[in-house]
């Protein structure tokens, strides 16, 4: 190999992945769960799987019955399906679903 300055040397472009903003959609089990819970333990999973700015705020469904809505920012070469498989295993939750994903801008 020759050490000439003149020689072309291509330089590798590292590719940044943007952030997308997520809404997940928490079923309690029943109208007697603790909420304030099952909020804190979904906070604490979004941000050890590496969410960011994690939000919560409650929906009323019906019979007294309320869902909470998970927002949060996350970098989009991570799986929402992690986030969303952890949140289901919360005791007291009945379901979790992506109600929204989208790409952040700015």
């Amino acid at each position: 190999m020759s050490n000439n300055p003149n020689i072309y040397k291509p330089k590798l472009q590292k590719y940044i992945m943007g952030t997308a903003l997520v809404i997940i959609k928490i079923m309690p089990k029943s109208p007697d769960v603790n909420l304030d819970e099952i909020q804190d333990k979904a906070k604490a999973v979004v941000e050890e799987k590496g969410g960011k700015k994690p939000s919560t705020k409650t929906e009323p469904i019906a019979f007294g019955l309320n869902a909470i809505l998970l927002n949060f920012a996350m970098d989009e070469s991570l799986a929402v399906d992690d986030f969303q498989n952890s949140i289901k295993e919360i005791e007291g939750v009945s379901s979790a679903e992506v109600s929204d994903f989208r790409r952040a801008f700015g």
